[in-house]
């Protein structure tokens, strides 16, 4: 070999050696010659804790929810520091209200929220040293399609007879009706023993064995929010509702003596001529419960199928007076400006309501119709007898005192 080739082959190897060298370098295998990497990297992780906020926040539902609860759902919570700003928005920018407790470690909305809607939380927090830290989250109320609601009478506050029930009807239908059942409680200040019958898949009714105790005050607790009624389906609702029972006002219609006695606890405080309903257009028999009231109503026999043979209805009166409903078919009591006064007390000549002697206009204040109306709340109970007829349905308005005790407590699903 000569010596320019020698001289050659010892740089080739010189900067192949160098080349592993510089790898090896670069590797960070070598503590002291990297200027101790590994630990350096722990240094700067630990600084990097230092700096960072202690605060934990947490936002529920958690981000990307759906399904979620309209009543309980929004929460904001910090552990390890204080909330010093929550926002709350709809997906349009629409702001929610809400409060922040008193140590300012919770939040949650002021308002209920809405179905169906998608919602955004902005939170932040510091921790003691005053570091600040930030979360977010978004997520969507249940849907109406995936949940239920109870629309039930009497109205929070009201003031009612002692026929009065607790009457829910709910807009799906529900098959699981324990579980329902269970998140519904109705309690008295009387001691009365409540119990809750199912007339359906989407009605509930809930009485005592016996009328209401007079002024006693009746709670009914709707504690549905999340409980599952069908599959896929979920309440929304949590609720309480206080109604107040009035005095005992019964009153006895008698269609053979055409004769209605009005009793106050048990005394017997006006007779009242009446009419009912013709041989031909019995009046319901029965316990019936006064559901609604309307100083002037219309009523059309085409809606109650009294038609005549051109498919209109036998009558159609638009003015009606002192009308109280008394069934859901739609038998009423209420004041007659259109029949002669003499048959009032002689002979039932109706459609199968009760008639009392009025005055078109419903202002004459001297009329049996009047004096009904005026005495009457919603509630208060009126007992047909002798009118040849069946008695009415249970679930024909509110009127399931047709039913014995035993029958009643069978309709339970608990």
């Amino acid at each position: 070999m000569t010596d320019s080739k020698r001289r050659k082959g010892l740089v080739a190897a010189s900067a192949l050696l160098g080349g592993v060298l510089v790898l090896t370098a670069c590797s960070g295998s070598d503590d002291k010659a990297s200027g101790g990497g590994s630990s350096t990297q722990a240094q700067a992780d630990e600084a990097a804790a230092k700096k960072s906020s202690q605060a934990d926040i947490t936002i529920t539902p958690r981000d990307g929810s759906s399904n979620a609860s309209i009543n309980n759902s929004a929460a904001v919570t910090v552990s390890k520091g204080t909330l010093t700003g929550v926002t709350m928005t709809t997906a349009d920018g629409k702001a929610v209200s809400g409060a922040l407790s008193a140590d300012k470690k919770s939040w949650k909305p002021s308002v209920q929220l809405e179905r169906s809607t998608t919602y955004k939380v902005a939170a932040e927090a510091k921790d003691s040293a005053g570091l600040v830290a930030h979360e977010n989250a978004s997520f969507t109320t249940v849907s109406p399609t995936n949940s239920f609601i109870g629309t039930f009478t009497p109205e929070d506050g009201s003031t009612v007879g002692v026929g009065m029930p607790v009457s829910i009807n709910f807009d799906k239908q529900i098959t699981n009706k324990a579980a329902v059942q269970k998140g519904i409680t109705v309690s008295t200040t009387s001691g009365q023993e409540v119990a809750c019958h199912w007339f359906s898949t989407q009605r509930m009714d809930c009485r005592p064995q016996d009328y209401w105790k007079e002024n006693s005050t009746v709670t009914l607790k709707l504690a549905l929010d999340g409980v599952e009624g069908a599959s896929g389906v979920y309440g929304v609702q949590q609720k309480t509702v206080t109604f107040h029972i009035g005095r005992n006002q019964v009153s006895y219609v008698d269609a053979k003596t055409k004769e209605m006695k009005v009793t106050q606890d048990g005394r017997t405080v006006k007779t009242i001529p009446i009419s009912a309903g013709s041989p031909e257009n019995k009046t319901y028999q029965g316990v019936m419960v006064m559901s609604e009231k309307f100083k002037e109503t219309r009523m059309n026999g085409a809606t109650v199928g009294f038609t005549d043979s051109d498919g209109k209805g036998e009558y159609d009166i638009k003015d009606v007076p002192h009308a109280i409903r008394l069934t859901s078919s739609g038998t009423f009591l209420h004041g007659n400006y259109w029949g002669a006064k003499s048959i009032f007390g002689s002979v039932n000549t109706s459609h199968g309501c009760v008639g009392l002697s009025d005055t078109k206009g419903a202002d004459d204040t001297s009329t049996p119709a009047y004096w009904m109306y005026s005495h009457s709340i919603v509630g208060d109970v009126v007992v047909i007898s002798n009118t040849g007829d069946k008695t009415v349905a249970p679930d024909n308005g509110l009127n399931g005192w047709n039913m014995n005790w035993a029958a009643w407590k069978a309709g339970s699903a608990v």
